[in-house]
């Protein structure tokens, strides 16, 4: 579907008219009448689907999907990174958060980030072996295999060993992600030997095979945790990172673990909100802007009103994040003040309803245009169990290193931690101590995987883009508030502010040219596709890879929707499978 040129809001009111078909002469039914799996890959898609039909689980079905797409998305996330899972066990109606976040390597310190002279040293931030944390991904698969799904690891990383030692074939994304990062990528021999055929990158429609990649896949699924952090592949992954001048041991990897944590839950309206708790910034800011927005009928205002009230809620949410999110496991973070409805209150206070608030700081660079590196998924299945699932890499391409004989393309995290205080890290926001390196550390993420629940519907929906998945995942809650079905959520029109720089960036149909004005005239800054801001760049085109499905229990249908931008197959998605008998 092709997103709607006008305004976010003027399209959430437009569908208004044309609501999800709800029975309500009917109870909400207890099960979904099958299963419905979103992704940003078809192949990742058809993964899941295989193994539900097989009689697995939703959270086996999220081991199939999240292993699918780090052998057919490694321009936006692998094995060699990490990811957030929130799931919902429909048995006990308990909502749990696996936080596979990456952490710091002991050598990582902040020095190590600088230059002879003092200066930070971007590149070795984002490129090559310091720029990688220690992967979190491989053990989330144990992690869950064991404690939540059905069937074994061998069956649900099936599908991508056949991927990877198969192929498939090469889509634009990926061969023009390679391109722009090609000088990075060909440095190391590990990644030349993966994306190189006879000295040439692929092509188009070439097919990728990854032998290197199925055999660490099968190494995990036989041996478990050990497949990966401990024995040859720890070895390889140990040699290749200090070969190429950086500084990992054999301790820190087996001592990788996966942590539960407790999801944040707030209500907005008539949905409660269960989303990702710290390391994670998005649940806390998430919590922050809807709550704020609670207390004005936002349907109630024209389209300049309504962008700019939820602008300054994201200005608001954004300064927070930089001064005190970070591990929970290592800084106090007052996560119980800044996710109160008081405290909201009081920032809601402070918003002019008729001129936008200075952010107030040192100017910093422009948002840099942002490509959707970092990947999600939405399932629900017939049990009603149900997993968002965020992963990444960072970057595009993460850190370009590939240890040889491995397939591991590692990420480049290291980058989000506040590696020198108070400047801007890729994606344009700064942090200080709260998220500054340490030994075991997880670096502070956006990535915010999110549950929906009204009386009569639920819904999972998440998105990569870096900070902006924040704003992408408040902007799809409100869409899912307005009426709009699963396919209009993940289309709709997006807009983004995140404290500094001090300016609204957007999709090009986001705004018509009148709201666009008064929006400046508001005193906004506002960037559109294809304008110069000063001393920068204009926004980028289109953002994100939005993938969510919807269960409405009054009417008894599933929905699933991919997003029309960067989706490959076309947004090609199993609605619903029925249930055998």
């Amino acid at each position: 579907m092709k997103p709607s040129k006008s305004l976010l809001f003027a399209l959430l009111l437009s569908l208004l008219c044309t609501p999800l078909a709800v029975a309500r002469d009917h109870a909400p039914q207890e099960r979904p009448p099958g299963h419905a799996v979103a992704s940003a890959h078809a192949l990742a898609t058809e993964a899941g689907l295989e193994i539900l039909r097989e009689g697995g689980n939703a959270f086996d079905a999220a081991i199939a999907v999240s292993a699918a797409l780090s052998v057919v998305e490694p321009i936006s996330s692998g094995i060699g990174g990490g990811g957030f899972f929130l799931m919902h066990d429909a048995s006990s109606g308990r909502d749990v958060f696996i936080d596979a976040r990456e952490t710091a390597p002991a050598a990582a310190t902040p020095e190590r980030y600088l230059t002879a002279d003092g200066e930070f040293d971007r590149d070795r931030a984002e490129n090559g072996p310091w720029a990688a944390g220690i992967p979190g991904l491989p053990a989330a698969f144990v992690h869950i295999a064991e404690r939540y799904g059905s069937l074994p690891l061998s069956q649900t990383l099936a599908p991508a060993i056949r991927l990877a030692r198969e192929g498939f074939p090469a889509y634009g994304r990926l061969v023009r992600g390679y391109q722009a990062k090609r000088e990075v990528m060909e440095r190391f021999p590990g990644t030349r030997d993966v994306f190189l055929v006879d000295g040439q990158p692929l092509e188009e429609g070439d097919v990728l095979r990854q032998p290197d990649l199925a055999r660490t896949l099968e190494l995990l699924a036989e041996r478990g945790f050990d497949g990966f952090y401990r024995g040859e592949v720890a070895e390889k992954l140990i040699a290749g990172v200090n070969a190429e001048g950086g500084e990992w041991n054999a301790d820190e990897l087996a001592a990788y673990e996966v942590k539960e944590r407790e999801p944040i839950r707030f209500r907005y309206r008539d949905w409660e909100i269960v989303t990702a708790p710290p390391p994670s910034s998005g649940g806390i800011a998430l919590a922050q802007m809807l709550q704020i927005l609670q207390g004005w009928d936002l349907r109630a205002l024209d389209d300049a009103a309504r962008v700019h009230l939820v602008v300054e809620s994201m200005r608001r949410a954004f300064r927070d994040r930089t001064f005190y999110l970070g591990d929970p496991d290592f800084v106090q973070v007052p996560q119980r003040l800044l996710t109160s409805p008081d405290y909201a209150a009081g920032l809601r206070s402070t918003i002019n309803p008729a001129r936008a608030t200075p952010s107030d700081l040192l100017s910093g660079e422009a948002t840099p245009l942002e490509g959707n590196d970092t990947t999600h998924f939405s399932i629900i299945d017939a049990q009603g169990n149900r997993v968002g699932g965020t992963q990444t890499i960072n970057l595009l391409f993460g850190s370009g290193l590939i240890p040889p004989g491995t397939g591991v393309l590692l990420n480049n995290e290291m980058d989000d931690f506040a590696l020198k205080p108070g400047t801007p890290n890729a994606f344009g926001v700064m942090g200080y101590e709260a998220n500054a390196p340490e030994a075991g550390k997880r670096m502070l993420s956006s990535m915010t995987p999110t549950f929906m629940v009204s009386a009569d519907r639920t819904a999972v929906l998440g998105t990569p883009g870096g900070t902006r998945i924040i704003t992408m995942v408040l902007l799809g809650v409100l869409g899912y508030d307005a009426g709009l079905d699963a396919q209009a959520v993940a289309a709709l029109p997006r807009y983004h502010h995140q404290w500094m720089p001090d300016r609204i960036s957007a999709e090009g149909n986001a705004f018509d040219a009148g709201t666009a004005a008064a929006l400046r005239a508001l005193g906004h800054q506002v960037d559109l596709p294809g304008e110069t801001a000063a001393g920068g760049r204009g926004s980028s085109h289109v953002w994100g890879n939005f993938q969510t499905v919807l269960w409405n229990r009054a009417d008894g249908t599933l929905q699933a929707g991919s997003d029309p931008r960067n989706s490959v197959g076309s947004g090609e998605v199993v609605l619903a499978e029925p249930v055998a008998p």
